[in-house]
């Protein structure tokens, strides 16, 4: 089913809506939630939190990419869970990992006006990626978007992990000096 009469469906108010949308993405999205949460039932119950918040969304939003959407949500719902049963505790994970990697280039969320500022970091992280060549933006979202571990990228792309590191760590540094080269405080 393509993705527009699965978003008719809930629009609809149909409840064909959800099966459809398990159907089509839940595998996708059970990983999602499952890199980051490294818990097979954490995992399913944020998919399923992502197909209610759906059915709340839809309508009134309409969304243009489908898929981005779906996955917005289950990360965010994951990231959320994750934090939540992390909060006392302090276990490195592959989140953390994640989270520290990136910590050097995206400034602290401490101010008054974050809301906006994280829409206008976001626009200009999205521009620094489209400028990217199209291997190392796959290799930095299936990083730092999809939560894949390193020696899974390694292993997709052909390369040794060690050069994976290196491609993160160089895109890294890109992007802090894009970022400060446009304004954004880090």
């Amino acid at each position: 089913m393509k993705d527009e009469e699965i978003i008719g469906l809930y629009w609809d108010r149909n409840q064909k809506a959800i099966p459809a949308t398990d159907a089509k993405y839940g595998k996708l999205l059970n990983q999602i939630a499952y890199r980051i949460l490294y818990n097979s039932q954490d995992a399913e119950e944020c998919v399923n939190d992502t197909y209610l918040n759906t059915w709340n969304c839809i309508p009134p939003q309409k969304p243009t990419y489908f898929q981005a959407f779906l996955g917005a949500i289950t990360r965010n719902l994951s990231i959320d869970r994750y934090k939540e049963q992390h909060a006392k505790k302090r276990i490195p994970s592959e989140l953390t990992l994640l989270l520290s990697e990136l910590e050097e280039v995206l400034p602290a969320q401490s101010d008054v006006h974050r809301e906006i500022e994280e829409k206008e970091i976001a626009a200009h992280i999205s521009t620094f990626l489209r400028n990217l060549d199209l291997e190392k933006r796959m290799i930095f979202i299936r990083r730092y978007w999809y939560c894949e571990e390193i020696k899974q990228i390694a292993e997709e792309f052909g390369y040794s992990e060690s050069k994976i590191k290196t491609s993160l760590f160089r895109i890294r540094a890109k992007l802090k000096a894009y970022l400060e080269k446009e304004g954004v405080w880090i």
